[in-house]
């Protein structure tokens, strides 16, 4: 059974040129030993750090919808990212239980160097698919990405609109248990968006649990059962989707 589980997490990253003499002025001088304002800080090394995400808290069980909102630069791809296991909490858990699939960035775990058949089979590989489901994926992505004789070719040799083809339909051809998603899959043209509609629909519904980013107030309503609202790297509200919405979008008129 699929589960979600964040305890305290934050996570912080450093400004390698935070010492420098133009970010000191811009911050005020208060680089002495001292919190600054907001979310930056200094670390026992004299870096000066921002804090991306401090003390999230929540729970997911099987059947659960969660949307993010919040301001650009809120924390919402951060904690999306924590989830999906490419960023480490400093302090804090993230534990996810069951199969993880991920939207977030086209070129996540892709090798610029291989091309998209290559990749699709890497990818397969990785999730332990027997040589039959592999066939299926690749003709299964290859069908929709429409790359031709293009998913022979290396990948750098790609259009950003091809590698987002390439990565949606090989990303949406194994069903997950837990679904996460930035809102990058709403990119693209109208003939892409409405290709891909059906796909992402199979997804959400058969997902256990979905965690998405979205700008998109009617994605959220349609989607979601729950949501939490983040500013600053911490989390607001965390309730019913209707209740959280109207409080978030209120405050942003």
């Amino acid at each position: 059974m699929a589960s979600v589980d964040v305890s305290g997490l934050t996570i912080s990253f450093p400004l390698y040129h935070g010492d420098a003499r133009s970010l000191k002025k811009t911050l005020g001088g208060a680089l002495n030993r001292r919190a600054l304002s907001g979310r930056f800080a200094q670390d026992n090394r004299q870096r000066v750090m921002v804090q991306a995400l401090t003390d999230v808290s929540f729970s997911l069980c099987p059947g659960e919808r969660l949307g993010l909102v919040g301001r650009n630069g809120a924390g919402k791809t951060t904690l999306l990212r924590a989830l999906a296991g490419i960023y480490e909490p400093v302090k804090g858990r993230v534990l996810l239980r069951g199969r993880i699939g991920s939207l977030l960035d086209t070129s996540l775990g892709m090798n610029p160097e291989l091309s998209g058949r290559e990749n699709i089979r890497l990818r397969c590989l990785f999730s332990g698919l027997s040589e039959k489901a592999i066939a299926e994926v690749e003709q299964d992505v290859e069908s929709f990405a429409g790359l031709g004789s293009f998913m022979d070719l290396p990948l750098k040799t790609y259009s950003s609109g091809m590698a987002v083809r390439l990565a949606f339909g090989l990303a949406t051809a194994i069903m997950p248990q837990i679904l996460i998603m930035d809102e990058w899959f709403m990119a693209g043209d109208a003939s892409f968006i409405q290709r891909a509609e059906q796909r992402i629909a199979g997804l959400v519904e058969g997902a256990e649990i979905l965690i998405v980013s979205s700008h998109m107030p009617e994605i959220i309503s349609q989607w979601c059962t729950r949501l939490i609202w983040m500013e600053q790297g911490r989390v607001v509200m965390d309730g019913p989707t209707e209740e959280i919405l109207h409080a978030y979008l209120s405050a942003e008129q």
